[in-house]
Parts: structure tokens; sequence; C-alpha cells
């Protein structure tokens, strides 16, 4: 498994684009560096490999790559971000793909349509589930029939603190997923719990970003302070590794929002 990251060189918040982003509750450079690291070594011990894309100044959310794109048979398919703030990232991002042997394909270069890659497009198996409403259009999905076509599930996010699908869902393997249920419609949530088995997260702990974790096969990496949660995989067989996440959920991210899956 290969793995796409950026260093939090820029990182603070200079903007406010969802209800965790306060412009006053800045962030501890120095800790949020240490942070990072941390991640960044625990899962160099168990990924193939770290890829790290060059970060650039006055784009300070670049550190959460898993907007950059949804990867899919080493096809990159570009974001187009909601927010000015963060629609330069995208050629930044293309670039990258493009340098390191990606076919890039960038489909709402006019804007019809907004879709924030990996944070609102996951794997899961056969599925692939989509979450809407926050920051990725529904009608988005569209342009992923090529990948899943009828194995594509719409859902949509009712909460804006859980703007990404990847802050209150998290597949685990094929079949099991962790979730926070109020994140999302009651549509939505019969469409999950019809497709596949699911515990959900306490709030407090959806709340420290539980449901933001990486996976690597029977190894998952996860924000701290998630006890209830660190249990139940455990006792499913999965060795669990708690990474301090304080200074980006500051932003709105974690563990999983801070990486890509590249294979």
């Amino acid at each position: 498994m290969k793995i796409l990251m950026c260093e939090p060189k820029y990182y603070l918040i200079s903007y406010e684009i969802n209800p965790w982003m306060k412009i006053d509750n800045q962030v501890d450079h120095v800790l949020a560096h240490q942070q990072w690291k941390n991640l960044y070594e625990t899962i160099k011990k168990i990924a193939d490999d770290v890829h790290l894309v060059e970060p650039i100044e006055m784009l300070p959310d670049m550190v959460f790559t898993a907007n950059a794109a949804l990867i899919h048979n080493n096809i990159a398919y570009i974001s187009n971000f909601r927010f000015p703030e963060r629609k330069d990232e995208s050629h930044h991002f293309n670039d990258w793909f493009t340098n390191n042997g990606y076919q890039t394909i960038f489909y709402d270069k006019d804007h019809t349509y907004y879709f924030e890659g990996a944070g609102d497009a996951l794997f899961m198996g056969d599925l692939l589930f989509y979450g809407h409403g926050f920051r990725s259009d529904k009608e988005f999905h569209e342009n992923l029939k090529t990948i899943k076509n009828e194995h594509i599930i719409l859902c949509r996010l009712i909460d804006p603190y859980f703007y990404h699908m990847d802050t209150c869902f998290c597949p685990i393997d094929d079949k099991f997923a962790i979730w926070y249920p109020p994140a999302f419609s009651l549509e939505s949530r019969k469409a999950i719990e019809d497709k596949i088995e699911v515990f959900a997260v306490p709030e407090n702990e959806a709340k420290h970003f539980a449901c933001n974790a990486v996976v690597l096969g029977k190894h998952v990496i996860m924000p701290a302070n998630c006890p209830e949660t660190k249990n139940h995989l455990e006792h499913k067989g999965f060795t669990v590794f708690e990474c301090d996440m304080s200074e980006f959920i500051k932003a709105g991210g974690a563990c999983k929002c801070l990486t890509l899956l590249l294979d």
C-alpha cells in the first residue's frame, strides 16, 4: 500500500470554511508538526511507501491530502473544491499525479459540480460510498459510474460538523465499517445498514474523529481518546494505533484526512 501525505509546513487556520475552524483558535505549529510526524512514522511502519507532495505557501489545507483526488486503477480523479480558498490545490495535486505516472481526469473545470475526492468517496469491496450535501454535489456521482456504476451508494450528510464522508464513516474491511449515524439522513442510514455491517461510534468519540481512521490491512490508525471504538476494533481482531490529532481537529481533520491511499 502506498500513501500520499503533505508536510504541515504552511498549515494554519487562515479562514473558516467549516464549523471546526476558528481563526481565534489557532494551531500550535510545533505540536502540529510533532503530531503529523508521529502519524507519518506510524504509517511508514505498515505501508509499503509514503510519498510526499510539496506544500505550497498560501494553501494551508494541502496537508489534508485525502481531498486531493479519488484514485482508482492508476487514474486520479482530481477534486473540484467548493470553496475558493482551496481551489488552487487542484492544480498542484494534478501536477504531482501527472509527474508520478498517473492518468488524471478533471471533470468539472467549469465548476458545474463540486467533488472533494477521497474525502467523500470511499471504496469498500465492490461498493463505492459517496457522500454529498456539504462539499461534494450529489450530481457528480454520475462521473464516477465508470468506476462502480450500479455499486455507488449515495449518502446524504446532514450535520455540518461532519461535512466530509470520511469524518463520519470508515470502511474497515470489505464488509464492516464504523460510522456516526446522526451525520446521515434517515434514508442514507437505511441504505448503508442494508448493505454492510456497521458499528456506531459514540457521540463524544465521533467528535474526536474516531471515524477518520487510516486502515492498512489489519492495522487501524485512529485519533486518540476513542476508547470504545478502539476496544471494538481490537475485539474484532484489528491492531489499533492511536495518534494525537488535536491540532488538526481544530481545522476539521485527523488521521484519514492527512492521507490519500494511492493503491
